[in-house]
């Protein structure tokens, strides 16, 4: 996504909320724990200032990918939407998982995300970039 939006990778603990506003979009992304994204992420959506319609996507990756990404995308989507920032889509594919009695077995979709997955994020990227 970030060579195809000449974007920056920059760590949510790293960030300070009001540089975002140099941006003409931002993504907000991390692995799914427990339902939800990385509490970093969530603690820095918690510090922005209003987003005057800003446009802003989500992704991320989970041991569902696809078919929960609604439900887990939605506590960081409402987070931002409260706080006035335009969400304009949503990305998720699967990722390895290794939570609870899945760590003994060396966990789930290994090899995830993989080259079609990639191929995926790469289109969903050519189209938010072209909400601009």
């Amino acid at each position: 996504m970030a060579i195809v939006l000449s974007a920056k990778i920059l760590e949510s603990d790293k960030v300070k909320a009001g540089d975002l506003g140099e941006y003409d979009l931002v993504g907000f992304g991390s692995g799914i724990y427990m339902g939800k994204h990385d509490e970093r992420i969530l603690s820095l959506v918690d510090k922005l200032p209003f987003g005057n319609r800003k446009k802003v996507f989500i992704f991320s990756t989970s041991w569902t990918g696809l078919m929960q990404m609604d439900k887990n995308h939605k506590f960081l989507s409402d987070k931002l939407r409260d706080k006035d920032y335009d969400v304009v889509g949503n990305f998720s594919c699967k990722g390895m998982a290794t939570f609870g009695p899945l760590k003994w077995f060396g966990g789930i979709n290994k090899n995830h995300p993989d080259a079609e997955e990639f191929e995926l994020a790469r289109m969903f990227a050519e189209g938010v970039g072209s909400s601009l």
